[in-house]
């Protein structure tokens, strides 16, 4: 799974992705405190569709994912935290993409008249994305 956070103006979108299903299934936004990931983690773990054994979280190295009580709550969930080595895009290729993929066919790089429509788009561009979007390392 890989975790990643888009970020606008004055709100911040963390996602959770699922590598098997290509699933968005855990987002929220709120704020850039350890609070909305925890927040995010919580919502991944309670809509997980597979076993909660041995599943790997990725992050890149925010700050908000290397406080004690983020790790804290990811071990007690049964998550095994992973991280980015570096800051390269590279090192956390699916994220980008779809970070790519909502910004630029779903529109959510444009700016949004308040935080409501915002939410509303979001929410809309996740349903696209997990129900009607064909994935090719899915067979389509």
């Amino acid at each position: 799974m890989k975790r990643y956070i888009i970020t606008t103006k004055d709100v911040y979108l963390v996602l959770v992705t699922d590598l098997y299903s290509k699933k968005i299934i855990g987002y929220f936004d709120d704020n850039m405190k350890v609070e909305l990931v925890k927040n995010a983690l919580k919502m991944d773990h309670k809509n997980m569709i597979f076993s909660h054994d041995s599943v790997i979280h990725h992050s890149d190295r925010g700050i908000q994912y290397c406080f004690p009580n983020y790790s804290e709550l990811a071990e007690r969930l049964n998550f095994t935290l992973s991280t980015t080595q570096q800051y390269d895009p590279c090192e956390n290729a699916v994220a980008e993409r779809i970070n790519e993929t909502l910004k630029y066919e779903y529109g959510l790089n444009k700016k949004v008249v308040n935080l409501q429509i915002l939410k509303k788009l979001v929410k809309q561009s996740v349903d696209i994305y997990n129900n009607k979007r064909v994935h090719w390392s899915l067979g389509l």
